[in-house]
């Protein structure tokens, strides 16, 4: 089965701040961050460089085809790592480009950005309250990245706050392809209603003929489930129920959600789900990835016996 990753990260090293905190790369896949020290990699990588040569190792095993690479301001700007990245390996990494949002102007280093070949271009928006996505920077870009073909992969915030903005862009903006992550931050189990309310109005901006949703980080939303995530997978066939299974894609998040399991377990539980038809896995998996993004050839990864079988 085709398999694709829609929401991954890479960096060489992590020394960024945000809201006046440190994020700093330490020890054995460690780091600081934002006042405490975290297993932000697993801690077999003691360097605490999360490149592309370890993923497509991690991939190559999982039998993971491609993987899209999405940017974060808790990871620090990788604009010249990603775009080496995606010189060195074009047919299985499609990277996202990300601006520095937080500044004025930024228009001119997103315009570079494009100019220098990024297809797609990240926005963490839950971290851009501050801002609209509607402004006059913001909607100059969205223009430029129709224009261009430019894919936008986006985060909102919690619930619909972010919504009514992101559904203007897309009138404005109808061209414009745009993959929603994280599934909409759906509700995890067993929490209160006020934490994340009205998720499913993310969802239904996929109703919108060049919106996806991608499901990257679902299982640390629903980590305290564990495997083999039983509400993750309702949370799934709920937004499939909502706007079609066309219209959702396969994420990891990729290395954060390694620490609790391996990188084959965060799409094997759909695998094995009894819920979800072989149709289904195929479209999630792979199939609406390889349309959306546009995947050319990709390798054919045979299955790797582990010594322990």
């Amino acid at each position: 089965m085709l398999i694709i990753d829609t929401h991954s990260h890479l960096w060489l090293r992590q020394d960024t701040t945000w809201n006046g905190q440190v994020i700093r790369t330490t020890r054995n896949g460690r780091s600081l961050f934002l006042g405490q020290e975290v297993q932000m990699l697993p801690p077999f990588m003691l360097d605490g460089q999360n490149t592309a040569e370890v993923f497509l190792s991690n991939m190559d095993y999982a039998q993971v085809a491609a993987a899209v690479v999405v940017q974060e301001f808790i990871d620090g700007p990788q604009n010249s790592y990603l775009a080496e990245v995606s010189r060195k390996h074009p047919h299985r990494f499609f990277v996202c480009g990300m601006a520095d949002y937080l500044s004025d102007n930024f228009i001119r280093q997103a315009r570079e950005l494009i100019g220098q070949g990024f297809r797609g271009m990240a926005i963490p928006g839950h971290r851009l309250l501050d801002r609209r996505l509607t402004d006059d920077e913001m909607m100059q870009m969205f223009r430029l990245m129709e224009e261009r073909d430019v894919i936008l992969s986006i985060t909102l915030a919690d619930g619909n706050r972010q919504v009514g903005e992101l559904r203007e862009v897309i009138e404005e903006c109808p061209r414009l392809k745009i993959a929603i992550g994280h599934l909409g931050m759906a509700s995890p189990p067993a929490s209160p209603p006020w934490e994340n309310p009205c998720w499913q109005a993310q969802i239904l901006l996929a109703r919108h003929p060049n919106v996806m949703l991608e499901t990257g980080g679902i299982t640390w939303l629903y980590n305290s489930e564990f495997y083999p995530f039983p509400s993750a997978v309702r949370a799934i066939r709920e937004a499939a129920a909502l706007v079609g299974m066309e219209k959702l894609m396969w994420g990891s998040d990729y290395p954060r959600t390694v620490t609790a399991i391996t990188y084959r377990m965060t799409y094997d539980f759909l695998l094995k789900s009894p819920h979800l038809s072989d149709r289904d896995r195929q479209l999630l998996l792979g199939e609406n990835a390889r349309r959306f993004y546009g995947f050319g050839q990709l390798p054919n990864l045979p299955y790797i016996k582990n010594m322990s079988e």
